[in-house]
Formats: structure tokens, C-alpha cells, sequence
């Protein structure tokens, strides 16, 4: 039966974010949202100890600790979303469950699973339960830095040939330096672990009971290139033990976006509400699937997707080296495109760091007697603003620099602060900082030879007017937001329809079923030439502070780390981990 005949077929997005899992239920023929249902995780982001509900207490009795640049999450949060979520969109779009013919996931990539061959997380196992290596090592887990230090400086000194797909260096929250970490620090652990798994797809086994690999995260986080993944002879010199970690934990049946890896379970059914058998597409990433949401399948449309980090994504036509990527994968997005990812690794969260620690009472009082929360009521007070009335310049840097400098050892700053500096200046000032770093990543994508063409946004973060027409003037260019609010989980909704046969791939099902753009943010040419002054600063202080020029921010870890030492339980005797006090919300 063709999508646009009688009667109506639906499908399932599932957009697995950092706090929190949204469902929502999509009409096949035309993509209309009917019902959406969110559940927050329960154990949210672990960073300071172990939750005791699911790890006990530490052979000394206390609650298990954890150091700095640590984030974990609880497997089984995941599983709830689906006992939670997905039968709440279900009840709010009033549909018979029947007629669902597909669920798809998205989910934050480079989030990994130790798991043993049936995919049961190793911190489900009682011997491990209280050991911290066992958990979900959440994207936003730096705590490999010293590990993915090792593993750029090895691939530079032997010139190996995947190095400048990712813009020449790799990032500690992908696979490898977070593998190489727990090895390192407890290879019992890593003993125990038969597979070494993306969230992204070890929620699709859960749902169909088979383990497939998505293409995506092979790709952008798994160092997944032409074919085949870092040599051997390279991970022995990383380290000995590590020499067979691709074909022992991680190496596996890759799947294409948009195939389906299996069919729903008679448990996975029970969970959802949804009709056993049904397809389940193969698994993906949050900022990957919200592309064709947009309708952004193309060469030179770029989609942020801003939420408590900012992923780019964008498609290209010509393979180029484009210096501080994520990555560049030859159908990363959509088959016959070069599919290219960069991002910010701190733009919400910087935020809510700074009104949960930088805004006094007094300021959350205002906030509440104008029936306002405390962003929108700072927001408010700093639209009021000319453009560099505050006399400030910050780095965005709070959670470290994934593009272009890919360096998650720097940290944040703000230049110009006197005693008259009001909280709403620097608010503005963050605002600005991290629109200054989506510039230096568009700069970045025209100076390798990718045009970037259009700018389109998703995510929670477009809801902030003021926010949405900083970016456009600090860019300089045209701003639309995605219609939809539920953006990850609409694109996940159309790789559903694909997965189930509805169309014949990603690029019809989204012509289809993508949204329509909201609002729309045009450059204002006076603005446009502030910022670009201001632009000129940040850019100083980028590279003096980011290429070496002035190494403080590396030196003032290292003396943190000294201070702040510490031994997680169940690791070898003087294996110590590097801790590091937490930096972002």
C-alpha cells in the first residue's frame, strides 16, 4: 500500500537526550505530530557518586565517589523511556497502536556500554555494580583526555591516513579513548566486557534483541573509515592489550541509515505498547536524524541542533579536510553525500551554569514575581542592551573546545568584568561567546572549500529570540528554526518510515514527512558589523589561549588533577585517576 492511501500508518521517534527521552507519534503520509510523551532519566547525569539505589556502597561503606570530568549514566533509565514515553505519546495522539508500523531511536552519540554478549551493561552484574567503569560513559565524560592526548600524537608521529578525516585530532569522548581509559584503569572491567557498544545502538537491541551497528557512529566517533578501523600495529603501540581491542569489543555487523536492524520483541512490545513484530530501524545520532527533519538533505545547509551542546551537521558534495572537525563520513547523513559534523561541547549547559551559580537571589526573586524563569527574565534585561555595552568577551570553552581546536583540557573565560558588571552583561556575554564559536566553525567549513549556504536551527535553545538573532548577526547569515519542536525525534520518525518500507529512502520520506521552517532571523547590517569587531577579539583570545600561544588553562588542570587526586574502588593498585573538579552544570 502506498504512504498516502487510506488508512493512516504511523511511527515512533525516540530522541534519547542528555536528561531526558521524548517519543512522539508521526503520521507516515505527511509527518504530522500527534502525540508526544517525555520522561526524565531518574539518575540524570552521575558526576559525583554513584547513585546507591542501583551501586550500593563501596567496600568501606560509603557511597562510591567519583572524580572531576566523569559523566555516567544508568543503562535502565534508557529502557524506561520506553515504558514511559512511548505509551504516552500513544495516548496523547488517541491512535490504535495497530497501525504503528515502526519505531526508530536516536540517541547522543559517542555514549558507550560496556556490555558481555547478550548486551546485559556490566553494571547490572553484582560484582560490579558498585564499580564506576561499568557504567554508561555518558558524550560529555572527559576523563580520557590523557588517553585521547596519546592516541593523536601517535597517529600524527606515523601519518595515519584516517587522522585528517577528523580534521586532525580526536576527541576524549569517543570510542577509543574512552576504551583506552578502561582498560587502563580497570581491566577487569574490560576483561569482563564482551562488546563495547554506542547507546545508539544497544537501545535498538534492546528493542529487537539483535546487535547491529549504525554506520553514523562507526564513522564520526568509532574512527571508521573506508572500510576499515585503526590498525593493529597501531593500537599495540597505544598499548599492548589494546592490540585486538576492534576485533575482540568492538568491531561489528554495520548497518545503514534508515535499513531496519530487526523487528520488535514480545518484551520490547510489553514495555511500549506497541504491536510486536513492527520494524526498528537501525539506530542513529540526535543531530544526524534532525537533517532530514529539517528538510536539510543538500550540500551547504547547515543544522545546528542546540541543546545543552550544539552538534553542525551538514552535507557535502566533495570530500575535503576541514581543520577541528568531528568527522567527515561518505553517507554519514544521507547515502551519496558526504555527511560533515562539528560542534560545541558546551552551549546550554554553560547557561544553566551560570544562573545556578553566577545569579544572586535577589535576581531569581525579580525573576519570579515577573512570572518569568531566570532565563528569560536575564534575557530580557540584556536585550535592553547595544551590542558590546557590557564591555565583555568570553570563550565558550566551560565544557572545553570541540571544534575547531578539539581540546577538552581548556576552559572558560571572561575578559572585561569591573565591579559595576551586572549579571545580565555577562549572560549577554555567554550568549555571544557561543555564537562567536558556531562562526569559527562556518569560517572553518569556507576556508576547506565547503560552502556553508544556509543556517538552520533546531533544539530546545530556539525558543530564545534574542539568542536566534545574535547567532544570525554574528554569523552573518540568514537563520530559520525547524518547525517542529521535537525535531530529533521527527527525523527519527522518518528513518521509521523508511525502516518500515513506507518510502524508499531518507530523501523522499523527508520531502515527505519534514517540517516546515518557523521563524525566521535575517542578519540586521549594523549588527552584523559590531559583532564583527567583537568577533576580531574573540578570535584573539581563542588562539592565544587555544594554539599554544599561553598554556594556562592546560597547566591549571594539571595542578587541579595534583590536588584533587583520587583511586576509584575496584581498580589496580596505583592505577590512579586523573581528577578534575566539574566544571559545567
Amino acid at each position: 500500500m502506498d504512504a498516502v492511501d487510506a488508512p493512516d500508518s504511523f511511527v515512533i521517534g525516540v530522541d534519547y537526550g542528555t536528561l531526558s527521552g521524548r517519543a512522539v507519534v508521526v503520521r507516515v503520509r505527511d509527518g504530522k505530530e500527534l502525540g508526544s510523551g517525555v520522561y526524565d532519566y531518574p539518575h540524570a547525569v552521575v558526576t559525583d557518586v554513584l547513585p546507591e539505589d542501583v551501586a550500593g556502597r563501596g567496600a568501606d561503606g560509603q557511597a562510591v565517589r567519583l572524580p572531576g570530568e566523569w559523566a555516567l549514566q544508568v543503562p535502565n533509565d534508557y529502557r524506561d523511556v520506553l515504558r514511559h514515553a512511548v505509551p504516552a505519546a500513544l495516548a496523547e495522539a488517541g491512535i490504535d497502536p495497530a497501525a504503528v508500523v515502526g519505531i526508530a531511536t536516536d540517541f547522543t552519540a559517542c555514549t558507550m556500554v560496556p556490555v558481555t554478549s547478550d548486551g546485559t551493561p556490566l553494571s547490572e552484574l553484582d560484582r560490579f555494580r558498585n564499580r564506576p567503569h561499568a557504567y554508561v560513559k555518558l558524550w560529555r565524560h572527559h576523563a580520557a583526555q590523557p588517553q585521547a592526548d596519546r592516541i593523536n600524537r601517535l597517529a600524527a608521529e606515523r601519518g595515519e591516513d584516517w587522522l585528517p578525516r577528523y580534521g586532525g585530532l580526536i576527541s576524549s569522548e569517543w570510542e577509543f579513548a574512552k576504551g583506552l581509559q578502561l582498560l587502563e584503569e580497570d581491566p577487569e572491567a574490560y576483561a569482563e566486557m564482551d562488546h563495547w557498544v554506542e547507546a545508539a545502538d544497544w537501545i535498538v537491541w534492546q528493542l529487537c534483541g539483535r546487535y547491529v551497528r549504525n554506520a553514523c557512529t562507526a564513522g564520526y566517533k568509532g574512527i571508521y573509515q573506508d572500510g576499515r578501523y585503526p590498525s593493529e600495529d597501531f593500537l599495540a603501540a597505544l598499548n599492548p592489550q589494546f592490540k585486538d581491542f576492534v576485533s575482540a569489543k568492538l568491531e561489528h555487523t554495520i548497518g545503514r541509515l534508515g535499513d531496519a536492524a530487526g523487528y520488535l520483541t514480545a518484551e520490547a512490545a510489553a514495555w511500549s505498547g506497541l504491536p510486536e513484530g513492527i520494524a526498528v530501524a537501525v539506530g542513529n545520532v540526535d543531530a544526524h536524524v534532525t537533517a532530514p527533519a529539517a528538510k536539510a538533505v543538500d550540500p551547504g545547509q547547515l543544522v545546528a541542533i542546540m541543546g545543552t551542546s550544539t552538534c553542525h551537521v551538514m552535507n557535502g558534495a566533495e570530500l575535503r579536510e576541514v581543520p577541528g572537525m568531528c568527522g567527515v563520513v561518505d553517507g554519514g547523513i544521507v547515502d551519496g553525500l558526504w555527511g560533515y559534523e562539528a560542534g560545541q561541547s558546551g552551549v546550554g549547559d554553560i547557561f544553566g551554569w551560570f544562573t545556578k551559580y553566577g545569579v544572586p537571589p535577589e535576581y531569581h526573586r525579580a525573576a519570579r514575581e515577573a512570572g518569568l524563569g531566570i532565563h528569560e527574565y536575564l534575557t530580557e534585561l540584556a536585550s535592553r542592551q547595544a551590542i558590546g555595552q557590557h564591555g565583555l568577551i568570553a570563550l565558550d570553552w566551560h565544557s572545553g573546545n570541540r571544534s575547531v581546536l578539539v581540546d577538552h583540557e581548556l576552559s572558560g573565560i571572561v575578559v572585561g568584568q569591573t565591579l559595576a558588571t551586572k549579571p545580565e552583561d555577562t549572560y549577554r556575554a555567554l550568549l555571544e561567546a557561543t555564537a562567536f564559536g558556531t562562526r569559527t566553525i562556518v569560517d572553518a567549513f569556507r576556508e576547506a572549500g565547503v560552502p556553508v549556504k544556509e543556517f538552520i536551527v533546531a533544539g530546545g535553545l530556539l525558543k530564545n529570540p534574542l539568542l536566534m538573532q545574535i547567532y544570525a548577526d554574528a554569523t552573518g547569515l540568514q537563520l530559520s528554526t525547524i518547525g517542529s519542536a521535537q525535531g530529533p525525534a521527527l527525523g527519527s520518525a522518518i528513518h521509521a518510515a523508511v525502516a518500515a518500507g513506507k518510502y524508499a529512502d531518507i530523501r523522499e520520506a523527508a520531502a515527505a514527512m519534514g517540517s516546515e521552517r518557523g521563524e525566521v532571523y535575517t542578519p540586521i547590517p549594523e549588527n552584523v558589523a559590531a559583532y564583527g569587531e567583537l568577533f576580531q577579539e574573540y578570535k584573539t583570545l581563542h588562539d592565544y589561549f587555544g594554539r599554544g600561544s599561553n598554556d594556562v588553562m592546560h597547566r591549571l588542570k594539571a595542578i587541579q588533577r595534583r590536588a584533587a587526586g583520587a583511586v576509584l574502588p575496584g581498580t589496580t593498585a596505583g592505577s590512579t585517576v586523573r581528577a578534575t573538579a566539574e566544571v559545567s552544570a
